[in-house]
């Protein structure tokens, strides 16, 4: 089977010439190294009303790529409409898509991007707008520390056997929410044997703030041993603490 490929001008000049020598539409497609539906479809759609002809079929087929490429449905007033929901509720690009979306238009958030990125180029103001001002997240895997990426990490999969079975006391996972503005946030720390959370507020959200509430919350339960009857005494006392 061959590969598709777009007919060129050189194409077309060669299709005409064979076809006024009397050549079949086989024998077209086997000199252009083309399928025959492809030839077939090049003398069905680019013929004028006297037949078909190389310089008219060019300019058929401009025409229709041109009009192809046009954006259709990023007509003026929609245009209006993303403005605003940019400029005034401040939504995202996705958020722009899904509620046209339920307005029966189907327009991708990357379109609103290029439209953005459009403006920024004739002197617009509208990518100012966007929530990161334009700012590219890092790539995930990235040399960079970013989004799925912190710098000196220790994988998961490195952690040892007994944490993931559960089967101890003192293993804790932390986790931070971040406010608004990142001028604060919540650390949550949770016991994986016995589930008990432990909420503490965190004035700032930087690394330095997170590790001293997380030591400063942790601490009175530091001493604890891993000897049976110590962690049996310890377990009834987690169990029973009140939630923060």
């Amino acid at each position: 089977m061959r590969k598709y490929r777009r007919i060129t001008y050189e194409d077309r000049c060669q299709i005409y010439a064979l076809s006024k020598r009397g050549a079949s539409q086989e024998d077209i497609a086997g000199i252009l190294g083309v399928s025959q539906s492809t030839v077939s479809r090049e003398l069905w759609r680019n013929r004028g009303q006297r037949g078909y002809r190389f310089k008219q079929a060019e300019a058929t087929a401009q025409a229709r790529q041109a009009i192809r490429s046009r954006p259709r449905k990023l007509t003026a007033p929609l245009r209006r409409k993303i403005e605003a929901k940019l400029r005034q509720m401040r939504w995202s690009p996705e958020q722009i898509s899904g509620w046209l979306f339920e307005q029966g238009i189907k327009l991708s958030h990357e379109r609103i991007y290029q439209m953005i990125w459009q403006d920024k180029r004739d002197g617009g103001d509208l990518w100012h707008s966007l929530r990161r001002r334009g700012k590219r997240y890092n790539k995930r895997g990235g040399k960079n520390a970013g989004r799925g990426l912190i710098p000196d990490r220790i994988d998961i999969s490195e952690r040892p056997t007994i944490v993931a079975r559960k089967a101890r006391l003192g293993d804790w996972e932390g986790d931070t929410v971040v406010s608004a503005g990142h001028k604060g946030g919540l650390l949550t720390l949770v016991e994986r044997k016995t589930r008990l959370a432990k909420i503490i507020k965190l004035p700032r959200a930087t690394a330095h703030a997170t590790h001293r509430a997380a030591v400063r919350r942790l601490k009175p339960i530091g001493d604890f041993t891993s000897s049976p009857s110590t962690t049996e005494r310890s377990s009834r006392r987690i169990r029973t603490s009140p939630m923060p």
